[in-house]
């Protein structure tokens, strides 16, 4: 199986006017999606977004679960959070890894790759592969076009169809690692 990556984008992604804009690093999304890339074997989870406070702020709780303290606490969540790490851009994390297989998730794609198809294909590869997860109302159709796969969208039996980034990471990592 080829070894996987989570970008979680917050820049550039849209909002819901079509504005190119940066959303904030929450909390929830780094404790959720951090157990989440540990449960199903993740490499590593980034969170990226180009404002230094918010990756100050970020870095101040994963720090915090970097403590002995918070170890002996909760030593599950202390072992999630050692697969984060913090970048100001998409470009620094595709550097990092080697030559990644791109995969781009959305809400509103329509087609795309099986979870099926992308599955059987992540077994095959010899090349990682980085799953792109977006924030706010997507991300932008520059983002998109750094994918070299988009994944089919998480079929709603309701209209509704907005979940929260962290819901659709466990659904997605579901899908293709368990």
């Amino acid at each position: 199986m080829a070894k996987v990556y989570i970008a979680l984008i917050h820049y550039p992604v849209y909002n819901k006017r079509k504005n190119i804009v940066a959303t904030n690093i929450t909390g929830f999304d780094l404790h959720d999606i951090a157990r989440a890339c540990a449960t199903y074997g993740v490499e590593q989870f980034f969170v990226v977004n180009p404002i230094s406070a918010q990756l100050e702020f970020a870095g101040k709780i994963i720090d915090c679960w970097k403590s002995e303290k918070s170890y002996r606490h909760n030593w599950t969540r202390a072992k999630a959070f050692r697969k984060v790490k913090l970048a100001a851009t998409l470009e620094e994390v595709l550097k990092k890894l080697k030559k990644p297989i791109v995969v781009a998730t959305s809400a509103k794609a329509k087609g795309g790759a099986s979870f099926k198809a992308l599955r059987s294909k992540m077994k095959k590869s010899k090349r990682p592969f980085l799953i792109l997860l977006g924030t706010g109302w997507g991300m932008t159709n520059e983002v998109l076009d750094k994918a070299d796969i988009c994944l089919e969208r998480i079929k709603a039996k309701a209209e509704y169809n907005h979940l929260s980034v962290r819901s659709a990471a466990a659904i997605i990592l579901d899908r293709l690692l368990s």
